[in-house]
């Protein structure tokens, strides 16, 4: 495979950014060997620098469910940027997307939009200790909600142990705040209120982790919350950036039938734009500026480029049929990674909801990070590379999902599993 100008750039790119890349998880540090430059997308393919062209399962980690460059979505932009970029005023489009979203997740009776799925991660904590008066808040090893301080934490050596920083810049006093269980482990969670039954603000959760690889829920777990929560006094977060509008059009919420008291969105409500919103009860929002103490503000919160994609995007969702479509791709491509893996004889657990996998290698089942901490990253570094060298772009990481858009066709599946079975051999 030509690379010569991806291998320049980020010979150049490493003088310039930090370790080349302005995200971690693009330097290939998860793989080994150094990253593609990706120069243009469409449909369900990329290109990158040196011409080299890849079947995307990436999708921009997640929110280019209608694929690349789709005519709606670039129409919408153009029309958009006609008007002007920005004018850090309140526009019609910020309305109508506040519509679409609160009348998909019934839950979200306001909403408030920010720029990133860490801001919208980052004031929900905020707005949940504003209204409990609690400082307290419950996260899960292996869930990432953005690189926000509190939230920057792993889990210490007991189920009631406070966490402790996983980051450096991070201070210790910032974790102390921050309590780690286990995903799908309610018991872990009920050693938590037991030690702290008045201190909790929140629980904060990825319905179905999707940064640990995916991960979902067992059967009672969001329940299991919900009941613990509603019963302390707390409040219960979803962490929805990745399953908003991508595991249902009402997301995880919908999909298992648990409400959430604030949830946090991103990626697909801007349809590839920068973008995040976090929202809930009319009466937890009444805490947010201007209408209460909390202060959050942003400059470009709900930029007229970024909502006008949004509106296009999740009026294209609105479609009969989308979602059944979505699954069966997504079906087409588990069942056919899972054939080649048992046809080489390679153990490779996969996980998958809707339109979101992960395959974990070299190990039987993962239900959280215990599980998935376990799994062969090299293996997976060697897939990953074997892939990419056929023209398949899966995440540069085993911890991370693959995406099917609308824009994957039988075809495009097709040729993916027929690339995997060579590339376990």
């Amino acid at each position: 495979m030509n690379n010569v100008r991806s291998r320049a750039l980020f010979s150049d790119a490493q003088r310039l950014i930090p370790g080349g890349v302005n995200s971690p998880v693009r330097s290939f540090g998860g793989v080994g060997g150094q990253p593609v430059f990706i120069a243009r997308g469409q449909g369900a393919r990329i290109w990158d620098v040196d011409g080299n062209e890849y079947i995307d399962y990436v999708c921009s980690w997640g929110p280019l469910i209608l694929g690349h460059a789709h005519p709606d979505v670039v129409a919408a932009v153009k029309e958009a940027a006609e008007r002007g970029t920005s004018f850090g005023a309140p526009t019609e489009g910020e309305v109508e997307l506040a519509k679409l979203i609160t009348q998909a997740v019934p839950s979200m009776e306001m909403v408030r939009l920010v720029n990133s799925g860490t801001e919208a991660a980052m004031s929900a904590i905020r707005a949940a200790r504003a209204f409990t008066g609690r400082s307290k808040i419950v996260k899960f090893a292996g869930c990432y909600h953005g690189h926000a301080d509190g939230l920057l934490v792993k889990a210490g050596s007991g189920a009631a142990t406070h966490g402790v920083p996983t980051s450096a810049g991070v201070p210790a006093a910032y974790a102390a705040e921050t309590l780690v269980a286990e995903y799908n482990d309610l018991e872990s969670v009920e050693a938590l209120f037991r030690a702290y039954p008045r201190e909790i603000a929140a629980v904060l959760v990825e319905p179905v982790a999707g940064n640990m690889g995916v991960v979902p829920p067992r059967e009672g777990f969001l329940e299991g919350l919900r009941r613990l929560t509603s019963d302390s006094g707390s409040l219960l977060v979803f962490d929805e950036v990745i399953t908003g509008f991508r595991v249902a059009y009402g997301g995880a919420q919908a999909l298992y039938g648990v409400a959430a008291d604030i949830t946090c969105l991103g990626k697909i409500i801007g349809g590839g734009l920068p973008v995040g919103a976090y929202g809930g009860r009319g009466d937890i929002m009444q805490v947010v500026a201007p209408l209460g103490p909390m202060y959050q503000a942003g400059t470009l919160s709900g930029n007229p480029l970024a909502v006008s994609a949004g509106i296009a995007c999740l009026r294209a969702l609105q479609r009969p049929g989308i979602y059944a479509e979505l699954e069966a791709r997504a079906t087409q491509l588990e069942e056919g990674l899972r054939a080649a893996a048992k046809r080489a004889e390679r153990p490779v657990s996969i996980n998958r909801v809707g339109s979101m996998l992960t395959g974990f290698f070299g190990v039987d089942s993962v239900a959280g990070w215990t599980d998935a901490s376990r799994a062969d990253t090299r293996a997976y570094a060697r897939f990953f590379h074997a892939m990419l060298e056929r023209g398949v772009y899966f995440a540069p990481s085993q911890f991370e999902a693959a995406f099917v858009s609308l824009a994957h066709t039988e075809a495009d599946i097709e040729q993916t599993v027929e690339k995997a079975r060579a590339a376990l051999r």
